[in-house]
């Protein structure tokens, strides 16, 4: 098909099109003859279904056969049936081909035949398939492999391929000419785009609308028909007619022309044309009995029709594309196949029998078969005397490559067997002559890694400690890693997280955060974010229209962490969200589970990126101004200013760049930055002092030497740049950039100058355990800003200070130094926040931890009390620190990668109110995603404005979800189950139902989530989605972002309803929501006894309601109303809780019946209602 008339838009493959090539039916039409015809262009799936069972296809009349995704979202570029063998094959925007066999659409072959440029046309040959792009010929076999590739002129745009014989190939393009594969020739009537032949001449249709006859020996013109004024769509010959379809020109441009054009190619003439009831995009003639024509429309609709006869409208039928346009159309050989493709990368498959062929002789298609070996006798490799020369190898008189010359060979011993893990002695029990002990998880099963001698001197290289020669004991470096410093790991049971004690690792009132999230290394720097005020304050007054928002997930975060009581947390929802952004992957912040679990590559420098990364994305999400409209009212923070972001208040710094020439030129740009790196001093390896103070002096206000364009002598030129402070940020942010073994002896050796300088200053040696009294240290006139230690071990390994002092100067220089009481006017001080830290343990691949002062703020809104205190976060283990742990760096297991330094006061410059964005509107209807969605599919009612919800209102909640990572776990050597790292699930399904009123038990939200990550297992048993259900293109269901309904439930949640359901407990973790327990009435535990089993909700309906749920699959709706109904149970038995001895007589006989039933609920043929047993009688004496 030519697109050279077609609307522009088309190349972005945009769903709407130029307005006259919009489908619209004939006036004249009787509407009663298309009321069977779909016209939802959304109505194919993208799986390859056949016709339901029901639809039967008839002999002479095509209906759809099967339709099949070649590339999801890539639109079809050409089809073309293989006019050798049973294949249909396809051609994408992409450059990617892919074939399938036979009428079922099975995938034979999907190869790339183009990186960059879309397939236009495919030409099947005996012995492989002829490929043409814009500028490239390539020829292929059937299974992928390149035969030829001929690079043709960039500059001739190809369009069409055409094999007259055996030996003749002609390609056409736009640039005036037709090649014969090797031999060019002009044409005089510019761009040919399609070819057609008969036994007399070949046909070349051109853009400006014309077609040429020319002869297929000479190829010159022999007739030239002028068919349209516009353009020329599609044309075809058979027999003595040509048929032609384009465009014509109007006043308002291009506009698709409903008559289609037949000449007569015996008298060389046209004849009456022939006016169709569809816009014409694509003809072919179909000949069976009569010389049809098969007229195709880009919206779909077919009409066959005689090309010398009248149009009937009855003859329609409409094709339903995935996408809005059908982009291709081919006819197969043997006239009983259809091929339609859309923008959407489907292939429909039409037929006018039940079991067509493309070919009337086809030959057999070749399959892969398995690799057929002659098979060797095993040989056993623990034979030491085993003869090698049992392996066949092929005889050579050449050298081969394990003969070295002795020069360059050495002999090398065979290196010992490696010694067993420490940790393995250490924690193992005999029994008899066998030990057994659990495995550390220091190495993947079965593998030994190689000891390979590093090549450059990376800085993890040095982490690596020599094993204890005494061997039973522990490896030295966890004797010098501190318990609470090492990486935290969940012990799962058959309870999951239920019985793990997370109160023995935390036992303060702040919440951690859980590390067995992919991507979950950025914990640390979350809590360093949420602990700074204004931040935390901002972040929570955020609310964006955005599905895929850093801040507003980070904000949902906060909140959690502000209502948890000790109870750790999960950033599921923000690590989704920050998987989905292009610059993460970009700057590859997301790892692989594998790099994660082993700790493959640098964890420093990756959170240093991390912290440029979000910082810089935040300040872009709070620059984004406009108020969302399906969140009304969500703008209105106290933070949003006219001009730059809160975040750029806060971290950005503005500074002069000077480019200085040597010829004397200087060039000055204003520029920001949000955090600075440390650079280090070079040739620093006699111990001379350096401050801190000095280096970040030297890092901010930042002099190099370095080759920049100079306009004034037009090239390249030895520059000096310099960097110059305008305005100092609220908050310091600096990456310390301890990467190699270079700058960690720096850190090293200051910290030891400093300690040294310290013990000379009090005049002589001192004591290990020496107590310091204030008067003590003013006479030992300690490093200003520095801790005031008790001990003298408190001063080893401190180089960082606690406060420095910054001060703009008149000539626009930038004073550091450490800070003093003295006050100074215009004097800034900053105080040390945070510092994150890697700790480097060979063992677990190493982790990330942050050292965080919390506010008073913080501690009043927790514990009720008004201070300060350092506290070390690492993951969900959370202790009180003394603050100068905060600053002591033992560069062999502890490195500093990021500190925090806040502007003293900092506070007060700012409103620290929150307003909850989140309003009542979010509960009103709204429009679904799905675009097969209907109003009859509807399975709830949005609530009314007089039916908002208030305190203590009862909501019905139930959710499903499905698996997105399956469970990793492992036997142990007794035989038990241990889970390594649970299933990764993700919400499918949350349905609420009214909990009172008229509408009592009629759902009010029952929301289908839309999910981009791909499912492993949709567990349709047990939540009752399928395949599809949570795909926008084909679902039926409401379906909506998890963000838009995450807003529901936080809405209900502030508000102060109480959630009735079944094990709620799963369901708010999974949606990653934090509930107040007394918001919570699960009846999982109302039917429950101490130290007993929890019974299922299918057993509890069956047992009080009479009710038989769940039985092919689960139902949200079901099981919510179902929840409410149990709780209105056990309100009636325990007398609204007044009664508890008449209620646990009826759990006794609840347990007893169940032992008796096995807990499982009998089939309708089996056992009568439990209301008619005797074991049921105290409940109904109730």
């Amino acid at each position: 098909m030519n697109f050279e008339g077609l609307d522009p838009g088309l190349a972005e493959y945009a769903p709407a099109m130029h307005s006259a090539l919009d489908p619209v039916l004939d006036a004249h039409l009787n509407s009663s003859l298309l009321q069977n015809v779909e016209l939802d262009p959304d109505g194919v799936a993208l799986e390859a279904l056949p016709v339901p069972e029901s639809v039967h296809i008839m002999e002479g009349v095509y209906s759809e056969l099967h339709s099949v995704v070649a590339e999801v979202g890539v639109p079809v570029s050409v089809s073309h049936f293989d006019l050798h063998e049973e294949m249909l094959w396809v051609g994408s925007h992409g450059g990617h081909a892919t074939s399938f066999f036979g009428p079922a659409l099975e995938r034979y072959s999907s190869f790339q035949v183009n990186g960059s440029d879309d397939i236009r046309q495919i030409q099947s040959l005996e012995n492989g398939i002829l490929f043409l792009t814009k500028n490239n010929l390539k020829y292929m076999a059937r299974g992928g492999l390149i035969i030829f590739d001929y690079l043709l002129d960039e500059s001739e745009d190809m369009h069409s391929v055409l094999l007259t014989d055996s030996s003749t190939l002609l390609v056409g393009g736009l640039m005036c000419a037709t090649f014969l594969f090797l031999w060019s020739y002009a044409v005089e009537t510019p761009g040919v785009t399609i070819m057609r032949q008969t036994n007399r001449f070949f046909f070349c249709g051109h853009t400006s609308g014309k077609v040429s006859l020319r002869d297929l020996r000479t190829f010159k013109v022999e007739h030239e028909f002028d068919a349209f004024s516009g353009s020329l769509s599609d044309f075809d010959v058979h027999g003595n007619l040509l048929a032609a379809c384009g465009f014509s020109s109007r006043l308002t441009g291009l506009a698709c022309d409903r008559f289609l054009k037949v000449y007569d190619l015996r008298m060389m003439r046209a004849i009456t044309p022939l006016q169709v009831h569809v816009d014409p995009a694509f003809l072919r003639f179909i000949p069976t009995y009569t010389s049809r024509l098969a007229i195709i429309s880009q919206s779909g609709q077919c009409q066959f029709c005689e090309p010398t006869g009248l149009a009937n409208p009855a003859d329609i039928f409409h094709v339903n594309p995935v996408g809005p346009l059908l982009m291709t159309f081919d006819v197969s050989a043997s006239k009983q196949a259809l091929a339609f493709g859309d923008s959407e990368g489907c292939v429909h498959l039409w037929t006018d029998s039940p079991e067509p062929s493309f070919n009337p002789y086809s030959r057999e298609t070749e399959f892969a078969l398995p690799c057929l070996v002659d098979s060797l006798p095993p040989l056993d490799w623990s034979q030491d005397l085993l003869p090698l020369s049992l392996i066949p190898v092929p005889l050579t008189t050449d050298a081969l490559l394990s003969d070295w010359p002795a020069a360059n060979s050495a002999p090398a011993p065979r290196l010992r067997a490696p010694p067993v893990d420490a940790e393995i002695l250490r924690t193992m029990k005999k029994v008899g002559f066998i030990g057994y002990a659990p495995n550390p998880r220091t190495r993947l099963r079965n593998q030994i890694p190689y000891r390979l001698k590093e090549s450059d001197s990376e800085f993890d290289s040095f982490s690596q400690v020599t094993e204890s020669p005494i061997g039973r004991e522990e490896e030295p470096h966890l004797h010098m890693i501190s318990k609470k410093y090492r990486k935290v790991t969940i012990k799962y049971s058959k309870l999951g997280l239920e019985d793990f004690d997370f109160k023995h690792y935390n036992k303060t009132l702040f919440a951690g955060l859980e590390p067995h999230i992919p991507n979950a290394y950025c914990n640390c720097m979350i809590q360093v974010l949420y602990f700074l005020e204004p931040v935390r304050c901002l972040i929570q007054n955020h609310l964006c229209q955005k599905e895929f928002c850093l801040a507003c997930e980070l904000g949902f975060l906060f909140h959690m962490l502000d209502l948890s009581r000790g109870d750790p947390c999960q950033g599921s929802n923000f690590l989704r969200a920050f998987r989905t952004i292009p610059e993460a992957s970009a700057l590859g912040l997301i790892l692989a589970d594998s790099d994660e679990a082993s700790g493959k590559g640098s964890l420093a420098r990756l959170i240093q990126r991390w912290n440029r990364f979000i910082l810089t994305q935040l300040h872009q999400d709070m620059q984004e101004l406009e108020v969302p409209q399906a969140y009304r009212g969500a703008g209105g923070s106290s933070f949003c200013s006219s001009g730059d972001s809160v975040i750029g208040q806060l971290f950005s710094c503005e500074m002069e760049n000077c480019s200085l020439c040597r010829c004397g030129s200087e060039t000055v740009r204003a520029s920001s930055t949000l955090l600075f790196t440390l650079s280090y001093p070079e040739g620093n390896k006699t111990g001379k002092s350096c401050d801190f103070a000095q280096v970040l002096k030297r890092s901010i206000c930042l002099e190099q030497n370095t080759q920049a364009w100079c306009d004034n002598c037009e090239k390249y030129q030895p520059t000096i740049q310099t960097r110059n402070i305008r305005h100092l940020p609220d908050i310091l942010v600096i990456n310390c950039e301890v990467n190699s073994l270079k700058e960690a002896d720096f850190w090293r050796v200051q910290a030891e100058v400093a300690f040294k300088m310290a013990i000379k200053k009090h005049g002589g040696e001192i004591s290990k355990n020496k107590e310091f009294t204030l008067a003590d240290w003013k006479e030992l006139g300690s490093p200003e800003g520095m801790l005031m230690c008790s001990s003298v071990e408190e001063l080893k390994n401190v180089w960082l200070p606690f406060s420095i002092r910054m001060k703009m100067t008149k000539n626009k220089g930038l004073d550091v130094c450490n800070w003093t009481d003295e006050e100074e006017h215009g004097v800034y001080v900053y105080d040390l926040m945070a510092t994150v830290v890697h700790i480097l343990d060979s063992r677990t691949g190493g982790s990330l931890v942050a050292h965080i002062k919390v506010g008073e703020t913080y501690h009043q809104r927790k514990e009720g009390v008004t201070h300060q205190q350092w506290y070390l976060f690492n993951d969900f283990l959370i202790e009180p620190i003394d603050k100068h742990e905060a600053v002591q760096f033992d560069m062999s297991w502890k490195v500093p990668a990021i500190l925090y330094y806040v502007k003293r006061n900092l506070n007060s410059k700012y409103n620290l109110n929150i307003k909850n964005p989140i309003e009542a509107s979010v509960l009103l209807a709204e429009a679904s995603l799905a675009r097969k969605q209907r109003k009859t599919h509807t399975t709830f009612i949005p609530l009314m404005l007089n039916e908002m919800p208030q305190v203590g209102d009862l909501v019905g909640l139930d959710a499903e979800f499905v698996t997105l990572n399956e469970e990793e776990a492992e036997l142990r050597s007794d035989g038990t189950k241990s889970t390594i790292k649970p299933s990764q699930m993700s919400v499918a399904r949350i349905t609420c139902v009214r909990g009172q009123g008229p509408n009592e038990g009629i759902p009010f939200i029952d929301d289908y989530i839309s999910t981009q990550e791909q499912v492993v297992d949709y567990l349709t048993q047990y939540s009752g989605i399928k395949p599809g259900d949570l795909d926008a293109k084909i679902s039926s269901k409401h379906l909506t972002t998890l963000k838009s309904t995450y807003l529901k439930l936080r809405f209900l949640i502030d508000i102060g309803v109480k959630f009735v359901g079944h094990g709620l407990q799963k369901d708010f973790r999974v949606i990653n929501l934090m509930v107040p327990k007394d918001q919570v009435l699960d009846t999982v535990y109302l039917f429950h006894m101490p130290r007993k089993r929890m019974i299922s909700l299918r057993f509890l309906a069956w047992y009080f309601l009479d009710l038989k749920i769940q039985g092919e699959t689960h139902d949200s709706i079901e099981d919510a109303r179902t929840a409410l109904q149990l709780y209105r149970k056990y309100l009636e038995l325990s007398k609204n809780g007044t009664e508890p001895e008449s209620f646990h007589k009826v759990l006794k006989g609840l347990y007893e019946k169940g032992r008796k039933m096995d807990w499982k609920v009998p089939e309708p043929e089996g056992q009568t209602s439990p209301k008619n047993a005797a074991v049921f009688s105290s409940v109904l004496a109730l």
